[in-house]
């Protein structure tokens, strides 16, 4: 298994069952605020409360949260297909 590609129980449930984003389950899980979230990104509170409730963010913008997050930026865009 490859671990930077590893995806904890409580995202899957967050994203899979709770129907949050996948943005939304790892912030939560990585326990943060969307203003520290917003403030690692470069943007407001509510600009980055509009991206992650965006169904298709932007790939420059997955990569920013990616980093603030601290993840390998292809955890925020699995295809739930």
């Amino acid at each position: 298994m490859n671990e930077s590609l590893y995806i904890p129980n409580e995202v899957v449930k967050a994203h899979a069952i709770d129907g949050k984003t996948l943005l939304r389950a790892w912030r939560e899980f990585k326990g943060l605020t969307q203003k520290e979230m917003g403030n690692r990104m470069g943007v407001s509170q509510s600009a980055y409360s509009q991206i992650e409730r965006s169904e298709n963010p932007h790939e420059n913008t997955i990569r920013k949260a990616a980093l603030a997050l601290r993840l390998d930026w292809r955890l925020l865009i699995l295809d739930d297909r």
